[in-house]
Formats: C-alpha cells, sequence, structure tokens
C-alpha cells in the first residue's frame, strides 16, 4: 500500500476519534491521538501532564512569535520558554511520526503542518448538535446546562487553537478534502466514505 496520511478534525462530541480508530483498524496503520502529546513530552524532557492541560489551546502572542523566530533559525534547547519548547515539541512530534509511513492522526493541527505530504488525506468530521449533546452529557456524566458549556468552551478552545497556528479557518470545508456529518451517515459510513477516497486517489 502506499503512504497513506490521514488527519481527523473534528467537533466535540462528533464522534472523531471513534472514526479515527476505526479507520486506522480497518487499513491496519497506527492511530495517533494523547499519543502525539506522549512523543512530544519524551523528546522534550516537558511532562506529558503538562502538554495534556495546554492541549489544543490557543498560546500567547509572544510565545508563538518565539517559536516560530526559533525553528526558522535553528534555535533550540533548554534555554527556550517552556511554552516555545512544547509547541516546538509538538510540532517535530506530528513531522516525525508522518515520516515513518502511514497513519491516522487526531486534531492539533496536523492538516496544516503536513500539507505538503504526499498521500494526505485531510478530514473533518462534525455531527448535529442534540446528537453532540446527548453524546457529552453520556460521555461525561454532565448535565444538560454544563454539557452545553462543555461544547461551547472545547471547540471555541479547539477553533483559536487551529486558527492562530495556521492560515486556515478550523471547520471550514476548503481547509480539508472530505467534510462529514456523523449524524447523517453513522460512523461507520464515515469510515466508509474515507476508503473511498482514499481508494480513488491511489487510483488517479
Amino acid at each position: 500500500m502506499e503512504k497513506i496520511i490521514v488527519t481527523i478534525g473534528r467537533q466535540t462530541g462528533s464522534g472523531g476519534r471513534l472514526v479515527a480508530k476505526k479507520l486506522s483498524e480497518e487499513l491496519n496503520i497506527p492511530y495517533y491521538d494523547k499519543e502525539i502529546l506522549q512523543k512530544a513530552a519524551n523528546n522534550s524532557g516537558v511532562s506529558q501532564a503538562l502538554f495534556e492541560k495546554h492541549d489544543e489551546k490557543k498560546p500567547s502572542s509572544l510565545l508563538y512569535s518565539l517559536a516560530m523566530n526559533s525553528y526558522a533559525y535553528g534555535v533550540g534547547g533548554e534555554e527556550l520558554p517552556l511554552g516555545t519548547r512544547m509547541y516546538l515539541a509538538q510540532f517535530e512530534a506530528i513531522k516525525s511520526i508522518a515520516a515513518q509511513g502511514s497513519c491516522v492522526l487526531v486534531g492539533r493541527c496536523a492538516d496544516y503542518f503536513l500539507r505538503d505530504e504526499k498521500g494526505l488525506v485531510r478530514v473533518f468530521i462534525s455531527a448535529d448538535y442534540g446528537d453532540r449533546l446527548t453524546h457529552i452529557m453520556d460521555s461525561k456524566d454532565m448535565n444538560e446546562k454544563e454539557a452545553r458549556e462543555f461544547l461551547k468552551k472545547r471547540d471555541k478552545s479547539r477553533a483559536a487553537y487551529y486558527d492562530f497556528n495556521t492560515d486556515g479557518k478550523w471547520g471550514s470545508a476548503m481547509n480539508y478534502d472530505l467534510c462529514l456529518n456523523s449524524t447523517r451517515i453513522g460512523i461507520d459510513g464515515c469510515v466508509d466514505m474515507i476508503k473511498k477516497f482514499i481508494g480513488l486517489g491511489l487510483k488517479g
């Protein structure tokens, strides 16, 4: 099989992780979600707990500027601010994972970081609000008010993180190859559509 890299962006509660896991199983290729943070932590010496605390959250403008300048000029090491080291470590972790071969990666601007990779398929999973709300209430053991607030905050955080770190807009169709609604076609339907798209791409 030719090298295939599938990135999965997702609305909170849409089942994007389920799609990613099932796709990786059916294609028999590695799946990376929190594993990205683990790899970044191992490479940077910063604890994984700290990466998870700041996962997919917009950094300050100062940290972003320092990170970009440091990366451009090849500066690195313990002398960099903690936030900068974390940002660069996650970026390098994603690039390193993709270099190893076919894989499925969830979130964290992977679609943007890997935009020049051959065999890249960028997917965004959405779902109807009611289904997302029910999923969060059940999975997080929250009442409706808590779940609504959770959805609002989490999607706002992901959007801010993506929009800040890329030149695109989170969830905008023009940034993805496939935009799928899991309410309409189900988790299995999303997986099947991605596999069909990959098949067409390989033939083309």
